[in-house]
C-alpha cells in the first residue's frame, strides 16, 4: 500500500519531468546562442538552474506555460546549469540557482531570484518584450 506521501512525491516528480526543457522552448546556454539571440535584437531569458533545487523545479512549469503564449514566441530562454557551468555563473554575476535574467535590445533589464509567482514572473517576462 501507498502513503499519501509517496503518491504526492511521485505525482511530483511525475509533473517535473513533463514540464522538460524542451517543453518550455528552452535551449541550453551557449556563448554562441547568447551572442546570436544579442545581434538579432531579441528578448532573451537566461535560467539559472539546478536540477537538486526545490525552487527551481517550482519555476519549470510556470516558464513552461509563459513561454508558450503567443506574447512570448520571439524570447529566447536559455538555461544555465549551475552546478556544471561555473564560469557563465560568474559571467553573469549570479550568486544563486533559480535566478532568471531578462535582457531587452542586448542589455539586461531585470532579474530576480528565488521567485514563484507566476504574476511577478510574467511581469519580469513582459518587460522584455
Amino acid at each position: 500500500m501507498y502513503s499519501r506521501r509517496s503518491i504526492l512525491l511521485a505525482s511530483l516528480f511525475a509533473a517535473a519531468a513533463l514540464a522538460s526543457p524542451a517543453s518550455a522552448g528552452e535551449t541550453p546556454f551557449t556563448a554562441e546562442a547568447f551572442a546570436a539571440a544579442q545581434k538579432a535584437g531579441k528578448p532573451i531569458l537566461v535560467e539559472v538552474h539546478a536540477s537538486w533545487c526545490p525552487i527551481c523545479k517550482k519555476q519549470i512549469p510556470i516558464l513552461g506555460g509563459l513561454i508558450n503564449e503567443p506574447k512570448f514566441k520571439d524570447m529566447v530562454v536559455l538555461r544555465v546549469d549551475f552546478d556544471d557551468q561555473k564560469p557563465v555563473v560568474r559571467e553573469f554575476n549570479v550568486q544563486k540557482q533559480s535566478t532568471l535574467i531578462v535582457y531587452k535590445a542586448g542589455k539586461e533589464i531585470g532579474r530576480s531570484v528565488g521567485d514563484t509567482n507566476a504574476v511577478s514572473i510574467e511581469a519580469l517576462l513582459t518587460s522584455a518584450i
